[in-house]
């Protein structure tokens, strides 16, 4: 076993998990609303802090961009963190978070070719950030009779993906783990005519070298890859949070058109840039999207094997 997997499993892993694992069993015993609630005010106020994300949100925002105001910047720092709370325990809530959401209607301009794709058949392929909570509109379309499948990445604490797992395959399966046996999984999927999901913001060190905010950002290309050789519509799809907190709006885009598969991808990239300026509150700036001493390091690699 590697020096990494040891760590995934070692006492540091299972004490994160216990802790995590407490805190969603305090929020779970409290009525929907309050949990939601309580779990983003800890994820703004406590674990952010203590975890690093606090830090890891200014870097992002002073990155990509440097002349929003201090005091809007002070106020993401905070409302970032609370929102990916609400998400969490939006997730682990099982039933009660499909029954809020299965009915919320498809808006946007690419609502209708959706419904076409599903009467007829046609593979789709649906793409959406980490926003929102990305999980809405796989439960509202699962909710609806569609079949809609999900590629994840496992998380890299066992322990807690064992139970992650388990709820985000409450909220809808098939799941497919990244690596070869999943992949062959999907891609059946895919061709049987279903829908499939997939997340487009995670920086991929073998990724396309595209751009996010304006600022390099390696991306996979997989999503559009798979549309144009099955013929499947691309679709990016989101599940916006309302004003309250609680409830969402769900915001189809239209297809992209088939073209190369490098352009594609940055036509996800520019459409999740363009509505995350609309809610910069939204999207998880948490995330470590842009790497640039690691980005530079293997631009380098490249030029050098080229």
């Amino acid at each position: 076993m590697s020096r990494e997997n040891r760590a995934q499993t070692g006492p540091a892993a299972w004490l994160s998990n216990l802790a995590v694992r407490a805190m969603l069993g305090i929020a779970l015993a409290l009525p929907y609303g309050a949990r939601v609630r309580l779990m983003g005010w800890l994820a703004a106020r406590v674990i952010a802090p203590l975890a690093g994300y606090t830090k890891r949100v200014r870097a992002n925002l002073d990155l990509v961009c440097p002349d929003l105001p201090e005091a809007e910047k002070r106020r993401l720092i905070r409302a970032v963190p609370n929102n990916v709370g609400r998400t969490l325990i939006e997730i682990y809530s099982g039933q009660e978070f499909i029954d809020r959401v299965k009915d919320v209607p498809l808006t946007g301009p690419g609502a209708e070719a959706l419904d076409e794709a599903h009467r007829t058949k046609r593979p789709v392929v649906l793409v959406t950030g980490h926003f929102g909570n990305y999980d809405v509109p796989r439960a509202a379309l699962t909710g609806r009779g569609y079949q809609v499948g999900a590629l994840y990445n496992p998380m890299k604490n066992s322990y807690f993906n064992a139970h992650y797992e388990a709820a985000i395959g409450t909220i809808g399966r098939p799941l497919f783990p990244r690596g070869r046996k999943g992949y062959g999984q999907m891609l059946r999927f895919l061709k049987d005519g279903h829908m499939l999901g997939f997340l487009v913001d995670q920086f991929m060190a073998r990724g396309a070298d595209l751009t996010f905010f304006g600022k390099p950002a390696l991306t996979a290309l997989s999503a559009a890859e798979l549309a144009v050789k099955y013929d499947a519509l691309l679709v990016p799809i989101y599940g916006i949070r309302r004003e309250d907190g609680i409830n969402f709006d769900i915001v189809v885009e239209p297809p992209i058109p088939h073209t190369d598969a490098a352009e594609m991808t940055q036509a996800l990239n520019d459409s999740l840039e363009a509505l995350t300026r609309q809610h910069m509150d939204q999207w998880f700036w948490i995330h470590r999207r842009w790497k640039p001493e690691k980005y530079a390091r293997i631009m380098k690699n490249r030029a050098d094997k080229a």
